[in-house]
């Protein structure tokens, strides 16, 4: 049976998923039995559509890519328009959620509301949101549970890279002692472009022309986007309920010309890296530019790539790269939890 999603939100990531639906819809199909059918779409500047028996991919996509609402989706017989959000969530026949409204990492708000009233209806939630995880993980999980559907999460630290189900599952037992890693594709890319002698300004500029950054760049800049993705990986991983307020943070915006030159004179290069350490019990949680040695993977990983590295008792050092960012990439992490989603239900 086809798995049905409705989107809460439609930007980049929502859209990313629908295309990696559309250009690999016939091999998941033949390969893992998966179908995707869309039933519902809400956005509050678009508007919204549901219809129980599925809604056009291509046309929805032309509707955004053009910049018109969803008054321009053709009629058809069984076509519901103008429902919210909750309505949607409540109310449509989507087996699940796709959160993918905007972050609020201050608030975590709608999307907190989305998850719960999702899990109250029955109803699974995927989401690569990183406000609601980080700060509401434990009650969310907990009420999926107690409702029997599922929380997928895996794009909320690095896209569509497995930082989450890595070391939940090939990593399990393992025994982690310690994560430490490059999480923002934005700082990377500056630092990358720092150590090629451009200034910051500069290289933060050009970071915003290629759309890394936004244009406001604290999030990225200053570390609070790293903190998020700590504090969900103590939670997820090692099952501490760390806060923000438990991570000490510290941007990338005082590195000068002189820095950069002092690390490569040392051999090193400079890394924005996001620390958990679990010590006896007691987990340590940092953010902040660490001169790396360039023995060390982590030193290698340039532009707006991220890595993770895993330290355990049983195997040692583990490190993952990949992407961080991007339409498909956390298209495809909303993808693969889907997938996920549907083998349980066999």
């Amino acid at each position: 049976m086809p798995h049905k999603i409705a989107f809460i939100g439609f930007g980049t990531v929502g859209q990313g998923l629908v295309e990696v639906i559309r250009q690999q819809g016939p091999m998941l199909s033949s390969t893992l039995g998966f179908e995707a059918r869309i039933v519902a779409v809400f956005t509050p500047r678009k508007g919204s559509l549901y219809h129980p028996d599925g809604l056009d991919a291509g046309q929805l996509l032309d509707v955004v890519h053009n910049s018109r609402t969803f008054a321009e989706y053709l009629d058809t017989p069984g076509l519901e328009r103008g429902w919210d959000a909750f309505k949607i969530i409540r109310e449509s026949n989507a087996d699940t959620i796709v959160e993918v409204s905007p972050t609020d990492i201050q608030t975590g708000q709608p999307a907190i509301d989305y998850c719960r009233a999702a899990f109250a209806s029955g109803k699974n939630v995927v989401t690569a949101n990183k406000g609601p995880v980080a700060l509401a993980y434990e009650e969310l999980s907990n009420l999926a549970k107690a409702k029997g559907v599922r929380f997928g999460i895996e794009g909320t630290v690095m896209s569509g890279t497995p930082a989450l189900r890595l070391p939940l599952t090939s990593l399990a037992g393992a025994d982690l002692i310690e994560i430490r890693g490059i999480l923002n594709g934005t700082t990377n890319y500056i630092l990358t472009q720092m150590e090629a002698e451009q200034d910051y300004d500069t290289a933060l500029a050009q970071a915003q022309q290629l759309g890394y950054a936004e244009t406001d760049p604290t999030a990225d800049v200053e570390g609070f986007d790293v903190v998020a993705k700590i504090v969900i990986l103590a939670k997820v991983l090692l099952g501490v309920p760390l806060t923000a307020a438990d991570v000490s943070r510290q941007g990338i915006s005082r590195l000068t010309p002189a820095d950069i030159a002092q690390a490569k004179a040392a051999g090193k290069r400079w890394k924005l890296i996001g620390r958990l350490k679990n010590e006896g019990g007691w987990v340590s949680a940092s953010v902040a530019p660490e001169m790396v040695p360039l023995a060390d993977p982590l030193a290698h990983v340039s532009g707006a790539t991220n890595a993770i590295t895993y330290f355990t008792k049983l195997l040692g050092e583990v490190t993952l790269v990949g992407a961080g960012a991007g339409a498909i990439e956390t298209g495809y992490s909303l993808l693969i939890d889907l997938i996920n989603i549907d083998r349980s239900n066999i």
